[in-house]
């Protein structure tokens, strides 16, 4: 409760900065100082306290139904993010066609430069304020878990989780309640995703989901060592380990080593072309501005991962972006040759419109093809190595018949490979598979950049 008290003196400290905002054109440094007046970096009543106000779990938390059919509360939290001192330019307005996925537009014209979304540093949660909200004595024996299992790496994001199940644990007392009520139940993500699910992807788009679901299950683990949270209202609840994994890693973006969730600059959704950046201050303060003249009507939308593939995306977030260019070759068999020739998937990629191959691609295919000669496969990698491109060159001319050989079957391979995994997902009961839409839109997709390509390689 001492938690929450505070949240409200720190709205009466805020409450100018809205009237200002709504003044000017743009942040005032005066707005953006009142907004971070009074906002701790991390909230002394549960640091000070840790155990007595997370021995609560359960006695609150049916304040949050979590169950995937749940409906969100968007205007709950919109209007306790306004009262907690969130500032939003006139044009930002939350759209839905289906009151379960929403999205940002604007209604008036913004230009260049134009603040969209202020969010203060008292609202803001981040990894850095958990540790210290928490400390060692809390996460520190969860964190060397992963620390033994070779994942440092996630140490921000698992701080977020435990933020979010912390919360979660309070209810209706916890000053975030309005926000994570409004979260989505329904995920269609890898974490999300059941065996069933994997067996109707192909392999690139199943290896990165199911490295999603392991990387759930790790932190579930890792949990078991977080005093306080580490009791069966909580660990043996998979629903809300899942949920509370899907938001801290959906709501969030890496700033500077630290993983941050600013409530409101989270709605805006991914965009192969964006318009709005997000950034964050000295003080902590969240802000979004666009990067472009947006005209009314227009989505505002930020970059959530690489712009140019839409598997990864697919598999963190649970969603198809359609207007991705290209997508990886998913010549999962060729990893060796990729890491020799130092590429990465990213560098692999068949283009949805023009069924174009990127020239690594071939490159990759020659390396193998020329395997079964080692002088010859270590003379072309000396010319790739050493940006010989006439050389290189060469390589590629005497030896197309092959690669085109190799890269037709890889095609059609994966086009018969791709019909099998559709009709499967098809088979199944949408009652108890409700990720099947969006996988078979992830497949045809696929489908119909390799037809294009298919097509290319044909006329060859």
């Amino acid at each position: 409760m001492k938690l929450h008290l505070a949240f409200l003196a720190v709205a009466a400290a805020l409450a100018p900065a809205a009237s200002a905002f709504n003044a000017k054109p743009v942040f005032s440094a005066a707005a953006r100082a009142s907004s971070s007046a009074g906002a701790p970096a991390a909230p002394p009543a549960r640091a000070a306290d840790t155990g007595s106000t997370l021995s609560m779990v359960g006695a609150t938390a049916g304040g949050i139904d979590v169950s995937e059919r749940t409906q969100r509360d968007i205007s709950g939290m919109d209007g306790w993010a306004t009262q907690f001192g969130v500032q939003k330019s006139d044009g930002y307005q939350l759209t839905s066609n289906d009151n379960v996925d929403f999205s940002v537009m604007t209604n008036v014209d913004l230009p260049t430069g134009s603040p969209v979304v202020f969010v203060p540093s008292g609202m803001v949660l981040s990894s850095s304020k958990v540790y210290e909200e928490y400390g060692p004595g809390m996460l520190g024996e969860a964190e060397g878990q992963l620390a033994q299992a070779g994942l440092e790496y996630q140490v921000p994001l698992f701080r977020l989780f435990v933020k979010v199940l912390a919360e979660y644990s309070q209810g209706q007392n916890s000053p975030y309640f309005p926000y994570f009520n409004a979260m989505p139940r329904l995920y269609n993500n890898g974490a999300s995703m059941t065996n069933a699910c994997f067996d109707c992807l192909p392999p690139y788009a199943a290896w990165l989901a199911v490295k999603e679901r392991t990387n759930k299950v790790n932190f579930h683990k890792a949990l078991r060592f977080v005093p306080n949270l580490n009791g069966p209202e909580i660990c043996d609840n998979d629903d809300l380990v899942k949920w509370a994994y899907n938001v801290a890693t959906t709501r969030s973006f890496e700033w500077n080593g630290d993983r941050i969730i600013a409530p409101m600059a989270d709605m805006f959704n991914h965009g192969t072309e964006t318009e709005v950046e997000l950034s964050v201050d000295g003080e902590g303060n969240v802000q979004a501005y666009t990067k472009r003249d947006v005209p009314a009507g227009s989505p505002l939308r930020v970059s959530l991962g690489d712009p140019t593939n839409p598997s990864p995306i697919f598999a963190t977030y649970g969603f198809l972006d359609d207007s991705c260019p290209a997508t990886f070759c998913k010549m999962m068999d060729k990893q060796d040759e990729m890491a020799a020739l130092g590429l990465d998937f990213g560098n692999l990629l068949f283009f949805k419109e023009t069924g174009e191959i990127s020239g690594e691609v071939w490159d990759v295919v020659l390396y193998s093809v020329l395997a079964q000669d080692p002088n010859l496969q270590q003379g072309f990698y000396q010319a790739f190595v050493n940006g010989d491109g006439a050389t290189k060159q060469q390589y590629h001319q005497e030896y197309f018949p092959y690669t085109l050989e190799a890269m037709r079957t890889h095609v059609d391979d994966t086009l018969r490979e791709l019909d099998v995994l559709s009709a499967k997902a098809r088979s199944y009961d949408l009652a108890t598979h409700p990720r099947v839409p969006v996988i078979l839109q992830h497949n045809e997709f696929v489908k119909q950049t390799f037809l294009r390509v298919k097509a290319g390689l044909d006329a060859m």
